[in-house]
């Protein structure tokens, strides 16, 4: 499945997807994350996902098998996760290791740009953490207000 897309029109129509055939070339593209069209939006995705962000998060230490990644992300289906896996594999971030053992493992670590990206995913889950209890005091004020916001 080609995730490739086609620059927009400029005619106010999403841009078709394009198959591997049709994929731009990246030389000839300005990356671009606010443009609707640009590729690094489907990294974008990739790496902000909910699945995707936390499994760089949780990799940011050192490799991983499957099943202690999905242990550590918790509440993540096995389906979801694999998919993050792959996306993030496909994207260069992930390096997936099948060792020839009995039963068979898989491991998980991230590439030298994969770490680069965790990095600051890990420090966007450690400013979170750090924040939550501002963060429900401003919900819990915006959901009195009525789903407003207090005037302050």
């Amino acid at each position: 499945m080609a995730r490739a897309r086609s620059r927009p029109t400029g005619k106010g129509d999403d841009p078709a997807p394009a198959g591997p055939a049709d994929a731009p070339d990246p030389a000839d593209l300005a990356w671009d994350v606010f443009d609707r069209g640009c590729p690094s939006r489907l990294v974008l995705d990739d790496i902000t996902g909910r699945w995707g962000l936390l499994a760089l998060a949780a990799l940011v230490d050192g490799s991983l098998r499957f099943a202690q990644l999905r242990r550590r992300v918790d509440g993540v289906s096995d389906k979801m996760l694999a998919k993050a896996l792959q996306a993030l594999e496909r994207d260069g971030l992930v390096l997936r290791t099948q060792r020839s053992v009995m039963p068979p493992a898989v491991d998980y670590e991230l590439t030298s740009l994969g770490a680069a990206a965790a990095r600051q995913t890990a420090a966007l889950v450690q400013w979170l953490e750090d924040h939550m209890d501002d963060i429900a005091t401003a919900q819990t004020r915006y959901d009195q207000a009525g789903g407003r916001s207090a005037a302050r």
